[in-house]
């Protein structure tokens, strides 16, 4: 009798071996309801018994098979090819046990990411965000949310999954990335994919790879404490909210951060190289990367840190291939409140920069004009500026937040006037200044009135002459 229980034990035993040994494991951005990169190699991974042999089937690619086996690691990962957009499709992934994942569509997947501004969803309050949330009922934009939670070291997996775009999951999700990703849908006619890695009041330290930042001197000295709300470890949300899903196939990333970093302002496009290039690399893409510059709001700083990130934040397109800008300072209605609330304009400005940049299709302006470079004669100081198409404009009796020094360093407010594309400002009441500073909504909140005739905001700036 003893001897039967004991042979019994040892038969349920290998069979849960077994059936541990047999299971094929996704990762939790391959699920039902995704939406894979078209026309691409994409990768798909996961995990499952060393030396066991896979096969996966793509309904898409009409009965081809793709084989591939597990490493003495544990792990597999194969290259599949994408067709044009479409479905719903299934994927059935065969070992020893068997996976299926239906409604898969192919079409334009994007990450959205940075902090609250990315992360501001309906239920935080938006402009008319109960009205947009009802008619959300959009299938074929899908959405995947990494949860908001940081790791010391980088992970491999996260909890989650992807889900249809409804008015329920609208309303929690960012609206930024929503407007954008329904736009650029339908736009082309084509499914878009959503994948959202955004928490409020994080530094870009904490989304950059740790390695990344300490071999850098000048980023490596900064201090990381420590909050009771969010991480601030270096590299912390790279390890957890990026890191689970390299080397998913995306067509490129939209980013608004920066509030977090105007204390330290002056090394902040030089982070974000590094953030970019690392992003790039786990990806292994040189994916267009489209920005938000931080917008107005009252921050009582004593360094003038927002105007200078927001500077540097005008930097980057011009040191880093596919990287561009916007700017959203006349979305604004309350320079007390960090979150503009207008986000269905912001989103919108955004996909007509991707539509445009990545796509070929030009939709909508939004291309803001930035300073080029200025010259002196006589008594005036003539500003060109790049991104201007027929001209600008200002929207007012005189041009606000313009302001103006000579030698003395002291500022006052400038008068300027537009000729064609030029801001001509005047330097009378200067005396003999050898020296002439110049700026326009060079501060913590001033939103400006200077336009192009397309309506979009001319770019905060300073200059010496």
């Amino acid at each position: 009798m003893k001897r039967n229980s004991i042979f019994c034990f040892l038969l349920i035993q290998l069979f849960c071996l077994s059936a541990l040994r047999a299971e094929i494991r996704l990762p939790a951005v391959f699920t039902d309801h995704m939406v894979l990169q078209r026309n691409s190699e994409v990768t798909i991974w996961g995990w499952g018994s060393a030396s066991e042999h896979i096969t996966i089937i793509p309904e898409w690619l009409n009965g081809d098979t793709i084989k591939t086996q597990v490493t003495n690691m544990g792990k597999w990962s194969a290259r599949i090819r994408t067709v044009e957009a479409g479905g719903p499709y299934k994927i059935h992934i065969n070992g020893s046990s068997q996976v299926t994942l239906s409604d898969v569509m192919l079409g334009e997947v994007w990450l959205c990411s940075g902090q609250s501004n990315m992360d501001w969803c309906v239920n935080y309050g938006i402009t008319n965000g109960d009205e947009e949330a009802q008619k959300a009922d959009f299938s074929n934009l899908r959405i995947f949310h990494l949860p908001q939670m940081g790791a010391s070291t980088p992970q491999e997996n996260c909890f989650s999954q992807w889900a249809r775009c409804t008015p329920e999951t609208m309303r929690k999700t960012s609206s930024i990335g929503y407007f954008f990703g329904r736009n650029i849908s339908e736009e082309l006619d084509v499914p878009v994919g959503i994948i959202v890695a955004a928490w409020g009041g994080t530094p870009a330290e904490v989304w950059t790879p740790k390695e990344s930042l300490m071999s850098d001197p000048v980023l490596a000295d900064y201090f990381y404490g420590s909050t009771q709300w969010w991480p601030i470890e270096a590299g912390a949300l790279f390890n957890s909210m990026i890191r689970p899903v390299i080397p998913y196939e995306i067509a490129g990333c939209i980013w608004y951060q920066g509030e977090a970093n105007h204390t330290r302002a002056n090394s902040y496009a030089r982070l974000m190289q590094r953030m970019i290039s690392s992003w790039r690399t786990g990806f292994n893409k040189e994916f267009p990367f489209y920005l938000v510059q931080i917008a107005p709001f009252t921050y009582n700083s004593t360094d003038n840190g927002p105007a200078l990130l927001r500077e540097q934040q005008a930097m980057l397109p011009k040191m880093m291939h596919k990287v561009k800008m916007i700017t959203v300072s006349d979305l604004v209605n309350d320079v007390k409140d960090i979150h503009p609330r207008d986000k269905k304009s912001a989103g919108l400005r955004l996909s007509y920069l991707a539509l445009d940049d990545t796509y070929g299709k030009f939709v909508g302006d939004y291309e803001s004009p930035v300073f080029k470079e200025a010259y002196r004669k006589g008594n005036q100081v003539f500003i060109t500026f790049d991104g201007v198409k027929k001209g600008l404009v200002i929207k007012g009796s005189k041009i606000e937040g313009l302001k103006i020094s000579g030698d003395d360093g002291i500022w006052k407010e400038a008068t300027g006037k537009i000729e064609g594309n030029k801001l001509v400002v005047s330097t009378n009441g200067l005396q003999s200044s050898t020296k002439v500073n110049i700026s326009y909504c060079f501060d913590d909140d001033s939103i400006g009135n200077l336009f192009s005739t397309e309506g979009i905001p001319v770019i905060a700036f300073r200059m010496e002459k």
